[in-house]
């Protein structure tokens, strides 16, 4: 890549020897080649710094999301190991999840929900 466009600067030098941009050019020529490989390298591609950067902070985002999966699966690990110890913890979890109740007692749940007194607003 770099080699084509040094080739092109030399094509372009001949090409334009005789006037002011050929001079320009014939004397700049590889500090033009180095300046626009290093622009390739850090800028443009599949390898470039950017995208190095890019990488890198995602791969800082993946590690954090594998540390909070790590904690969710120790967590539930936790609550799995207790549920098969203890009777009394599997009893807790279907009162509070599926509201189950024993045949003597009752159930009620309380809802915080905010309700509209409709009855209110048609007597004003």
């Amino acid at each position: 890549m770099i080699f084509s466009i040094f080739a092109r600067v030399i094509h372009i030098n001949m090409f334009f020897r005789k006037g002011n941009i050929g001079n320009l050019l014939g004397h700049y020529k590889y500090l033009i080649v180095i300046v626009l490989g290093t622009i390739m390298v850090g800028v443009v591609g599949n390898n470039s710094f950017r995208k190095r950067i890019q990488y890198e902070l995602q791969i800082g985002d993946l590690k954090d999301e594998i540390e909070r999966y790590n904690a969710q699966n120790e967590h539930d690990t936790k609550k799995l190991q207790e549920l098969t110890r203890n009777p009394k913890a599997i009893e807790k979890v279907a009162r509070e999840r599926y509201f189950m109740k024993t045949d003597d007692e009752d159930i009620f749940v309380l809802s915080d929900d905010q309700t509209t007194n409709d009855n209110d607003e048609n007597n004003e």
